[in-house]
């Protein structure tokens, strides 16, 4: 364990570096499928995706994490996990093939059969990878895991974008989802140095099985509460309001999503390795969230405040309509940065099953909101998802870290800081726009000077006004330290 400390923060690093060249990747397809594309073609592929999400939950059952979480684990279970996931991974298959006519009456839309049914193959081809990025992630081999990913995003998009180009429509869409866990899998099992003994009988893995089918319904039961605003919309409003509502959601949520995935990956490794050293587990913990905070509260923030320029620029001019949609989700996606990292606390710890009553909680609430929104369009379901997380922010802060090591003052505390920093370089930078650059007509000009602009302010007030330089010299320090010692104690027997 003496230098876990380096091994987490270069993974950490390496994680943001690759997930800022992913979210560039993401942003460029997006921009590049809008010109391409319509938004009806968008609308097509999101209506299968806001149902066959729902099965993707079940691809990994929870068991990559049991993998990590587990103080110690043979390679016996490890195998009968990767067996029990290429089970699992088949029968969603097969149930993609059962769910097509289903959708296809149910949304009018006789297209979905086959975008239903070739999507259901994506699902056997990302088990098969599942616990070999779980082994991967146990040992703290990050810089491997960002390569893979990058490579297999980089070719499911290249894909997807030479099908666009020669007039596949919606196609496109459809197999750059295909060919990413396609790449991904079979990366990991070049680079992994793992091959899977055949399942044998008499390795427990019950205790894993639990700890797995807990969290597999807890993410279904997130997942179920924050995409039923589409099932909703794709119902009601059709094809092209969805792809309006679905493309603003996932242009809004991108920089969040990653890097909310890049730093909780390195802080539920870390996390769980740190479950018996509750003072050490609260350091980390509170050092994952400021740097997360850190990082996506101002480019939330941002994008609320020119959205119109963000929306112009990624998707084009025939996609003016999701720029208000987009800016009333930013409230959604700032709250999901705040409330995501509760997460790795609770799952790394045990705390589990206090996971899934809060999902239990959220759901309803969710659900709710969309609800009353509906009658108005797109614009209202944001407007009442947003309203809903904000008034859910603080109760859920507190529930989670109930009897933790890191107490709500603490958490809040940490994340005040950046989130006014946030706020206040935003109203200045959006006053330079208005009275030094109202006249540049250009959008991506403006936008680029607005960012340096808020960019410049966010780091001087974090720094200087709040305090913050010495967290990050202190994250540098340790990333050079980290090249000087790469070896980690096994922690698989």
């Amino acid at each position: 364990m003496q230098d876990l400390k380096q091994r987490v923060v270069r993974g950490g690093l390496a994680r943001l570096f690759g997930q800022g060249a992913n979210l560039a990747l993401r942003l460029g397809f997006t921009a590049v499928m809008a010109r391409l594309l319509h938004p009806e073609d968008f609308g097509l592929v999101a209506m299968v995706v806001a149902v066959t999400g729902v099965y993707d939950l079940f691809t990994s059952a929870g068991l990559s994490l049991a993998t990590v979480q587990r103080a110690s684990i043979s390679r016996e279970q490890i195998s009968n996990l990767f067996w029990i996931n290429i089970l699992v991974g088949s029968t969603l298959c097969l149930i993609c093939v059962a769910t097509a006519p289903i959708l296809v009456t149910f949304y009018h839309e006789p297209r979905l059969f086959w975008v239903t049914v070739v999507m259901g193959a994506g699902f056997l081809l990302n088990s098969a990878g599942i616990q070999h990025s779980a082994l991967m992630q146990r040992e703290l081999r990050h810089v491997d895991l960002t390569m893979i990913e990058l490579a297999s995003v980089t070719v499911g998009y290249a894909l997807g974008i030479c099908l666009a180009a020669y007039g596949f429509g919606y196609w496109a869409l459809v197999s750059a989802a295909i060919a990413t866990p396609a790449v991904s899998s079979a990366l990991m099992w070049t680079f992994g140095a793992w091959v899977p003994k055949l399942p044998r009988r008499g390795s427990d893995i019950s205790s894993l099985l639990g700890y797995g089918g807990t969290i597999t319904l807890n993410n279904l039961i997130v997942y179920a509460a924050y995409n039923f605003d589409k099932l909703l919309i794709g119902r009601l409003w059709g094809p092209s309001a969805l792809g309006l509502y679905s493309t603003a959601y996932q242009l809004a949520n991108v920089p969040t999503r990653n890097l909310t995935g890049a730093v909780g990956t390195v802080a539920f490794s870390a996390l769980s390795r740190l479950q018996e050293e509750p003072g050490r587990l609260k350091s980390y913990f509170l050092k994952g969230c400021l740097l997360l905070i850190s990082i996506t509260a101002p480019i939330t923030i941002f994008s609320a405040f020119f959205a119109d320029d963000i929306v112009h620029v990624v998707l084009g001019p025939k996609w003016t309509e999701s720029a208000n949609i987009f800016r009333l989700l930013a409230p959604t996606i700032l709250v999901f940065s705040i409330i995501n990292p509760t997460g790795w606390l609770l799952q790394s710890t045990g705390l589990h099953r206090r996971s899934l009553w809060i999902a239990v909680v959220i759901a309803p609430l969710a659900i709710g909101a969309y609800i009353i929104g509906l009658p108005y369009g797109p614009r209202g379901v944001a407007t009442g998802f947003s309203a809903a997380m904000t008034l859910w922010v603080v109760p859920h802060v507190f529930w989670c870290l109930h009897g933790t090591a890191v107490s709500p003052r603490e958490f809040l505390l940490v994340i005040c800081r950046p989130l006014l920093a946030s706020v206040v370089a935003a109203v200045l930078a959006l006053g330079v726009v208005e009275f030094c650059l109202n006249d540049v007509q250009f959008p991506l000009l403006r936008l680029t000077l607005a960012g340096i602009v808020m960019g410049s302010l966010y780091l001087t007030i974090l720094f200087y006004v709040m305090g913050e330089k010495v967290f990050y010299f202190d994250l540098l320090r340790g990333l050079k330290d980290s090249l000087r010692n790469d070896q980690l104690p096994a922690v698989v027997r």
